[in-house]
């Protein structure tokens, strides 16, 4: 039997739906979803099997217009999963259409997708009637070259399948990259300090966006089976320490609890996690900090 396998580069603006749509092709929750923009730091693979191949998925930060050092280093290495992949997918809203943020990734891939297949994939068809997606699909392509355009609902799950089919079928022929029982790539350390950063982010709304990391600090693993995780929380002021803490500590141990459910749900197992927050001002210039999110601190030069 032929075996393939590649690398398959999931972009377009935040929240897209790209996350969604990896976990949707995974099976399993690797990626961080939250209605957030921006949440998606680093390049996550996500590996899925599809009969004798092996989709490798890069889930990118979206492209967005970056200000600061960490979006500068978030945008370039969205464009480096892309350049590094066999195949890119565009997603983009039905609902929203061609967007200023859109019509700058068409004006990237003018470059990036030489060589390369690049598909579209017009996401949350739900939201809009039939003849507003057509006509989306058509004005889309006149701008670039797709090779395939797949209409999806990567919440619901509508034409994911469909992707996923032709996804295989273009793979160039290659023995399988990871074994055929793992769906990430990422180290269990870097997923458990995303799942937390993922339900602080959903817990605290707009109150501290993007100025927190999580980092886990130490993983211990118990005779009896289970692990014990001990992260830090980093923010950059005292009153952001606050706000994470919450009300007698209610807010960090909501998020606490929150975390280590989903934690001992993906690894079938008792999972003890502590969590504990440090005031940290220049997090943000911190070289270290960006390679515990799996990003080149040198990329948010100016």
């Amino acid at each position: 039997m032929t075996t393939r396998a590649g690398f398959i580069a999931l972009i377009g603006e935040p929240n897209a739906g790209k996350s969604t749509l990896l976990n949707r092709m995974v099976g399993a929750k690797v990626s961080i979803v939250t209605h957030k923009v921006q949440t998606t730091r680093a390049r996550i693979r996500g590996v899925a099997m599809e009969g004798q191949s092996q989709l490798v998925f890069v889930d990118t930060p979206g492209l967005f217009q970056p200000r600061r050092r960490l979006d500068r280093a978030m945008v370039a290495a969205a464009w480096g999963g892309a350049a590094d992949a066999d195949v890119v997918i565009l997603l983009i809203e039905a609902n929203r259409g061609i967007t200023e943020g859109v019509e700058r990734i068409l004006e990237g891939l003018a470059d990036i997708g030489k060589g390369r297949k690049v598909a579209l994939a017009i996401n949350k068809i739900d939201r809009v009637d039939a003849p507003v997606l057509l006509g989306l699909s058509k004005e889309i392509n006149d701008r670039f070259n797709f090779v395939e355009t797949f209409m999806i609902s990567a919440e619901r799950g509508h034409g994911v399948d469909t992707l996923r089919q032709w996804l295989a079928a273009e793979l160039p022929e290659s023995p399988w990259l990871y074994p055929e029982d793992q769906i990430a790539d990422l180290p269990m350390r870097m997923i458990a300090a995303e799942m937390t950063r993922e339900k602080l982010i959903l817990r605290l709304h707009q109150e501290l966006p993007y100025q927190l990391t999580v980092e886990t600090e130490n993983w211990e693993e118990r005779k009896d089976g289970s692990a014990r995780v001990d992260q830090l929380i980093y923010v950059v002021r005292d009153g952001h320490k606050g706000i994470v803490l919450g009300n007698k500590g209610e807010t960090i141990k909501s998020v606490s609890k929150a975390a280590r459910e989903e934690l001992e749900e993906f690894l079938g197992r008792k999972v003890h996690l502590f969590l504990q927050v440090k005031v940290r001002p220049n997090w943000l210039d911190e070289a270290e900090r960006y390679s515990e999110m799996g990003l080149e601190f040198k990329d948010g030069n100016v």
